[in-house]
Order: C-alpha cells, then structure tokens, then sequence
C-alpha cells in the first residue's frame, strides 16, 4: 500500500515562490496498485500585497481556491483503483480508549500507554491519543509566532521536531525508527514552509492554524502503533481527519456528521482491516475536506464520537486522576471519588466548572447508552468513576446521597434589573436578554421572582460592564419614568452548584444545603433551581467561595455526623480520652457513620492545631515537635472556624475555674461543650442559671456527666427521673473515688494516714491529698446534683466536714502534711472503733435533702448490711429516694474514679452529642 505525497507552489507577490511537499489528509491516498494519478485540492487561500511608499500592508481571505497537485509515489506513479468496501464490524466487541496528553507525556508513559492497551482483552479496540504533553500549546505558539513576524518561530519549531526526536528513538529502533523519523522531518520541512508563509502573510486563516495545531496527535499516533506492532500485535494508525466530518458552528464549536462519518469509518476500515486501531484525537474535516478541530475538549469528544460509531461496549477516558470528584481536591481536601454519575449529572457538573467531562462530549454515547469511564494512567488499581444512565428501579440509587457533586464558578458579577414596571408587561425579559446577547455575553444563571418585580442574572465579571452600558442604555427611558428603580451591579460574586439525580423530589435536600451555609455563616444573594430536579444553584460573595464549598461538602459527604473536637488540658483525663478516641475512631465511622476530628489540643503552655483532623496515634510526639503557643482564642477558633465540619465541640478535661467562664460564650456561638469540670456547675448560682437558661434556648449542647459519677450515669439518671414526672426528695451518696477507697480500706488496725499514703502512692488522690480529704470536691457533687433537682443552692451553703486536720491546713507542701498527719490519726480511729462496736462502719457521703432545700457532706455510720457499707475499691454509689423509689431507693454503682472510666463518660457525652445531631443512637 502507496502513501501519495502531493507536491505544489505558492506563489506570493513581491516574494520568493514557496513549494509544499505536502498538505491537508485529503492529499494523501492509500491505494493498492501505483498508477498515475492527477487529483483538484480545496483549500483556502489567501493573498498579500505589499504596496509602495506609504501603502503597507494589504491582505485579504477569498472563499477557496483550485490548487492542482500531481502525486507520486517513492517508488513511481500510482492511481486508484475500486476497492470492495467491506463494513466495519460494530457492538459490544468493540472498547475505546481516550488517552490524554499527560498520559503520553514521555516514551515511558506512552510504554505504559501501550501495556494498557495490550492488557485489554477486548475482542477489538480503538485507541484515540491526544498530543504529547504541551506539544498542541507549542504549536499554536509558532502560529502566533509567525504571524507577528517573531524570527523565534524557527526555534520553536526545532524544539518541537527534538521532543519527537528523543521521544522516538527512546522508543524505537531499526526501520520502525528509520520510517518515522522520515515522516517526522517530512512534516517539520512542510509546517516549516506553512509558517513561513504565515511569516509573509502576517496572518494565518483558521484552516491553516487548525492544520498546523492538529500535527502533535499525528505523531504520537504513530508512535504508539509502533510500540504495539512490537509486541507482535497487528496495528494499524488513523489520522482521523480522514473518517471524522465535522460542521463547523458559529459558537466556535462543531457539530459531527455521523452518517457521512460512519461511511467514511467503513472506507477507511476496507483499506485498513486491524482489531488494534490507533486514531489521532482533537483533528477531523469539513465536509468540504478542510482540516479543522473538535475545539474544547476535542480528543475525549474524538473518543466518544468514535465509540458511537462503533457501538463499543464501553468509553474509557484515561487521565491522570483517579475519578470525577465530589468537588475540586484543590479546595477541598475531604473530596471523594464518585462510583457513578448519570449523563445529567456530569453534564451538570461539568457546565459549572468541575473537572468532569465536556457536555458534548457525552451526547454521542447518550444516543446508544454507552458508559464513560474516568480512570487514571498513574493509579491502575482505582476503578474511576462509571458516567451511564442508572436504571429507573436502582434501589442502590435510592440509599445513595441525593447530592453526587458541588462545583464553583469564580469572577461572577450578579446584575439586579428592578421595578415595578416590569411586573406583567410582555417583552420585558426579551428586551434585557437582548440587550446582553449583543454584546455577546454570556449568561450563567438566571434568578426571578414570581412578583416579576425583578430579574437578577449572572455573567462573568469582565463583561459585566458592558451588559450594564447595554441595558441602561436600553432602559434609559423607563428608568427616567420610575418604572425601573434601578440596574445594580453586585460584583465579586460566586455560584456554587449543588448536583444530583432527583436532587430537588428528596424532602430536606435544600433545607440541608442552606442549614449548612447558616452554620458558616455565609449569605445567599440568589437561588435558583431547574425543573430538571438536577441542581440548585446560589448565588454568595466570592471570597466566600472556598468556605461554602467546604461547608456544604462536609454536610453531605462527609459522615452522617462529623464533629470538630477541640480537646482542652492533654493531662490524665484528657491523654486517656485522646486514646479512646484514637482507639474507637474507625469502629464510629465504619459501623454508626460518626466521624470525630480533633482539631485541635491545648493545654496551659502548648497547643497543637490541624486543619484536617489531627493524627491521634502520633498526637504526644505531633503536640512536642509542632506545638505552638497556648491561645485560647486562637485554639477556639481554629475548632468552631475551620467551617468544611459543621460542628464543632469543646472537651474541657480541667479543673480550671478560667476555663469555665468561657463556656458561655462558646454556647452563645454555637459550640457544644462537654466537660467534667465541675467549676462551672457548682459556682456562683446567678452564673450556673444563666448558663443552663442559654443552653434551653439555644441549639447547643452542654453535657456534663462526668462532673458526678465518672462513668457513671448519674446526671443522666437523674435527669430522667425528673422527665418522666417523678419528684426528688432526697439524694444520698459516696461519689468521691479516692473517700471511697480511703474508708473501704480503714479497717482493722490500720492508721487513716497509713491508708492515705497508700492511697497516693497508688495514684487515687490529688497530687495533695488535702484537696480529696478537704470534702470540696464532694460538696461541688452535691451542689450540681441539688440544682439539677432544682435546689437553687450555693457552695457556701453547705456545712462541709473536712477530714484535714485543722492545724494542718495551714503546711506549705503536701510532704509536710503526709508527714505530720500521722500525729492526727487518733480522732478518726476513735470513730472508726465506736461504729465498728455497733456493728456500723465509717462512709464519708454527700447528701441533697430536697425536702428541707438543704444539702450536706459528712461522715456517716452505716450498718455492714447497707448497700453503702459493702462498697469495694473506689466504687461509687448514689442512692435516688424518689415518691417512685421511695421505700427502696434507686441505686447507681460503680467505679467513681480513675483516668479510664472519667474518659469514658466524656467520650460516652460526646457520642450522646453526637446522636442529637443525626448519628444513629
């Protein structure tokens, strides 16, 4: 088979002829015998003139022109005979591979390129190649070059013709090399003539640029069917400009002619039979046989009209990520990789700027129901996202999320034509579509009220300008006559696009949405949503843009509940909470859909801080080596702020009465809290009511189990009782761990100071001792619980009786106190005896007597068969006398004390927190 190699002459005035060794596809013709041949090229033309003196420089483009080339062939003189077409073969044997230009960047990836295609066990496949990598950038480069007359173009042209060069013979060897560098520098002499002719010219018409621009898919084409062919697989390379037939349209886009493409397809298949077929992307013809482009986009839309052609069985658009995302990765870091999307849905997407394919890339494969698959070159093990049409009856569809994607677009002004003038007159939105269709703008959203009081659409930033002169000057006079009030312009605007199938028919889908941008505090200027139940689309300030993106995100991808934890004093309690959390994470967001992000970790000097979440397995050595200066409002913020997590909680794991007064603030901007600090609760009384009158009349939560019982559910129980209608009237209790373990061990003929030493050598009391034994911790029990009873009680309201002796109050250290608390043993081991002598033992308790509005704390005698006297350990015990429980108590018991279960009842808070908010309870 004869490739024809058409050779003719340009003449151009007051210039040297130029000769073409070759031109446009049509040119060459494949023949099977090598008669002589004279053939009449179509091609557009152009003359220049250069006049004398002050003349300059003339040029004008006529229609077409009549060029005669005479063909030859190598080896002498061919013509063409008929050839017997025979049909393609087409169907589900058929599957098309699009691989983009980062794809074959290099003679490695183009390898890898080759494997993919070889591994396919496709009965037939066609391969559609973009350029190399920036090899299309650079040759629209030397066109713009030439036609300034930029001498560099030269240069260009040979940094073209050496990527080649390198990539081939990195590629090839023996006369597979040989026969392509031939081709190679048979098309660099030719574009070289071509763009010295765009040089005289000064101009170069838009057949001649797309015929230039189209030469990078051309040669890496040919280079991959020859890496194939190595493998001994029979190959064969299409410039697709013979079989593609393209109308041009006036919207810079192209409409293909299937009918006359699909006999164009059979031809070239008569002559060209292979089941491995390498096709160039991006380049087709007119119908008259002119080399033009597919434009925007033009190699996937190669691929998806080829696939339609061919009834292949699937689309695969080979790329260099690992999917279609939920939203852009580069302002989103939560984005997700989406399984599937329908044909409407990436249509969506892809109108408001996400990186999904081109709109008309899927009709094509519309017509036949042929899938789209996204998947990328560098990752083969990710299985990409499937672009099809879901079956009507997919129940896996109805569990989905209604919401597949969000998109932005940027640099967006909102125009507001107001009045009331406008309302019911026909022609009026005629007249201000008008007026931006001549000046050629483009419309991206359209929003009206049903008043038809006003119509606020928007277009890009740069043309807003011209929109608003067009429309006042239209306006002029109904704006001098008060029938319009006013043309505004709101610029530094953003869309954000919500998409999914039936988006708009699932109740609560738009509630979710703009609950979501409420909560980041970001205003909506313009809504609107199509009929199509495809998307709903907002109109907010563009420095917004990001924060919105994230929010809504996060509210429909990320899990059910998504927390922002901020973990307040990295001390026993809160280490040990940090372990749970790190221990427990998976299991919360795998089983019950919770997803809990520590954000942040202070502690009284150091904070450490994270954006996304931070790593708890590595939390010790991450708070060491990247920890920053304690700031409270820095910390705060950097929880409540970070606004891709819609809630945001604070776990103070401190005693510290400063941390406490911050929780009505945090409150008061949304911010859960959870604590076992007591401070708060147990402090001055104006402040507790005034907190908890915030949390009834807010949509915050304020948990604080652990301030009582530990692990126990002590305030939950309480709480329970009293909703369900039972009255208190009295509440009685040993709820200090470390009292507790000191009087279950005070037995026999042991000291009170001996079992306190052994009581802090083992690490159940304060630091100093005097803080358990003093009964204030007990006493700020007694006062929550009185007023969650509803007590409206003061800690100075309680006589408290202290187990530290008096003259011992006043020691400098807490080695000073152990030391000369021996000398006070004998007062308590005088008690101790006279209670064992009636059968009683020693309990130091808390009591609320809700009667008599009063509470207490002191050490009582109990008999050994009372549930206070068999106590082990450190367990707690509170005993709920109710007109329910009233001849025998309700009674909670249990371990009181200790890092583990304190951890546990704040971690138990924060799931409860957690099913409030949505998660499964």
């Amino acid at each position: 088979m004869a490739t024809l190699k058409p050779s003719f002459t340009v003449s151009l005035p007051n210039s040297n002829p130029i000769r073409f060794g070759c031109f446009p596809p049509q040119c060459f013709l494949r023949v099977p015998k090598p008669p002589c041949l004279r053939q009449r090229l179509v091609f557009p033309r152009f003359r220049r003139t250069i006049g004398g003196g002050g003349g300059g420089l003339i040029l004008c483009e006529l229609p077409d022109f009549h060029l005669s080339a005479t063909a030859t062939t190598v080896s002498g003189v061919s013509t063409v005979n008929s050839v017997d077409q025979v049909q393609i073969p087409k169907g589900e044997m058929w599957s098309v591979h699009k691989f983009g230009g980062t794809c074959v960047g290099n003679s490695q990836r183009i390898r890898n390129v080759a494997e993919v295609i070889i591994n396919d066990n496709s009965e037939r496949k066609l391969v559609v190649v973009s350029a190399m990598s920036k090899v299309t950038d650079m040759m629209y480069d030397l066109i713009r070059k030439a036609q300034s007359r930029d001498d560099s173009y030269l240069s260009a042209l040979e940094a073209v013709l050496e990527k080649h060069r390198l990539t081939a013979r990195d590629l090839l060897d023996g006369d597979d090399l040989a026969s392509f560098l031939s081709h190679l520098h048979n098309d660099i002499s030719n574009l070289k003539a071509m763009l010295r002719a765009i040089y005289i010219a000064g101009h170069a018409s838009e057949s001649f640029s797309d015929f230039v621009a189209g030469h990078g898919e051309l040669w890496s084409a040919q280079m991959l069917s020859y890496v194939v062919r190595k493998t001994g697989l029979e190959c064969k390379w299409m410039d697709t400009r013979d079989v593609l037939i393209v109308n041009p349209t006036s919207s810079n886009q192209v409409d293909p002619d299937f009918g006359e493409s699909e006999k164009r397809l059979d031809k070239w298949f008569s002559l060209n039979p292979s089941k491995i077929i390498i096709a160039t992307g991006f380049i087709a013809s007119t119908p008259q046989n002119i080399p033009t482009t597919l434009k925007r986009d033009g190699s996937d839309f190669s691929a998806a009209i080829m696939g339609a052609l061919l009834r292949a069985r699937q689309v695969t658009i080979w790329t260099d990520v690992d999917g279609v995302y939920s939203a852009d990765p580069r302002k989103v870091n939560e984005a997700v990789i989406l399984q599937t999307l329908s044909y409407q849905e990436a249509w969506e997407m892809s109108y408001f700027g996400a990186n999904v394919l081109h709109p008309r890339t899927i009709i094509p494969v519309m017509r036949y129901n042929i899938p789209i698959v996204i998947r990328n070159i560098f990752n083969l093990s990710a299985p990409g996202t499937i672009i099809c049409q879901p079956p009507e009856d997919d129940y896996d569809l109805k569990l989905t999320t209604p919401v597949k994607g969000f998109a932005t677009i940027d640099n967006l002004a909102l125009i507001n034509v107001e009045g009331t003038g406008m309302a019911g007159v026909p022609g009026t939105a005629s007249d201000i579509f008008g007026c931006v269709k001549d000046v050629g703008a483009n419309v991206i959203m359209i929003s009206q009220a049903s008043s038809e009081h006003s119509v606020c659409f928007a277009v890009p930033e740069k043309e807003v300008n011209a929109v608003s002169e067009a429309l006042r000057s239209r306006f002029s006079e109904a704006l001098q006559a008060g029938r319009l009030s006013q043309i505004e312009v709101i610029p530094n605007c953003s869309i954000l696009a919500a998409v999914g199938q039936k988006m708009a028919s699932t109740p609560g889908v738009s509630c979710t949405l703009f609950s979501a941008l409420a909560k980041a505090n970001i205003n909506v200027r313009a809504i609107s949503q199509g009929c199509s139940e495809y998307n709903v689309t907002v109109v907010i300030k563009r420095e917004d843009s990001v924060k919105a993106l994230r929010a809504v995100h996060s509210r429909f991808f990320l899990s059910r509940t998504t927390l922002a934890v901020g973990i307040i004093g990295p001390g026993l309690i809160g280490a040990t909470l940090l372990d749970q959390l790190r221990d427990q994470a998976a299991v919360l967001k795998q089983e019950f859909n919770i997803d809990l992000r520590v954000m942040g970790i202070t502690g009284s000097k150091t904070m450490l801080l994270s954006d996304i979440g931070i790593d708890l397995s590595r939390w010790r050595e991450l708070l060491n080596e990247k920890g920053t200066e304690a700031n409270m409002d820095k910390f705060t913020q950097q929880v409540h702020g970070n606004h891709f997590i819609p809630n945001s909680v604070l776990v103070d794991c401190t005693a510290d009465s400063a941390i406490a007064s911050h929780y009505y603030d945090w409150l008061r901007k949304g911010i859960h809290v959870i604590t076992p600090n007591k401070k708060a609760n147990s402090g001055p009384l104006d402040q507790y009511l005034k907190l908890r009158d915030l949390q009834r009349k807010s949509y915050t939560h304020y948990f604080y189990e652990a301030t009582v019982g530990a692990g126990l559910p002590i305030i939950s129980t309480l709480r329970g009782l009293l909703e369900t209608g039972d009255k208190i009237l009295r509440i009685e209790g040993i709820c200090s761990g470390t009292l507790s373990y000191l009087f279950n061990n005070f037995v026999g003929d042991r000291s009170f100071s001996e079992v306190v030493a052994e009581a802090k050598n083992a690490g159940f009391t304060e630091p100093d001792p005097r803080d358990d034994l003093s009964g204030t911790d007990v006493a700020r029990k007694v006062i929550i619980l009185a007023r969650e009873s509803g007590l409206k009680l003061d800690l100075s309201d309680l006589p408290i009786r202290s187990l530290v002796p008096e003259p011992l109050k006043g020691c400098t250290s807490a080695e000073e106190f152990m030391e000369k608390l021996p000398q006070y043993d004998g007062d308590l081991a005088k008690e101790r005896l006279e209670a064992e002598n009636s059968g009683e033992v020693l309990r130091y308790v808390g009591v609320v007597d809700a009667v008599n509005q009063k509470g207490t704390v002191e050490l009582r005698r109990y008999k050994k068969e009372h549930p206070f006297a068999q106590l082990a350990g450190s367990d707690n015990i509170i005993a709920f006398t109710t007109t329910r429980y009233k001849d025998h108590p309700l009674i909670v018991r249990g371990p009181g004390a200790g890092a583990q279960v304190t951890a546990g009842g704040i971690f138990s808070d924060i799931l409860r927190l957690a099913s409030y908010l949505g998660a499964p309870s």
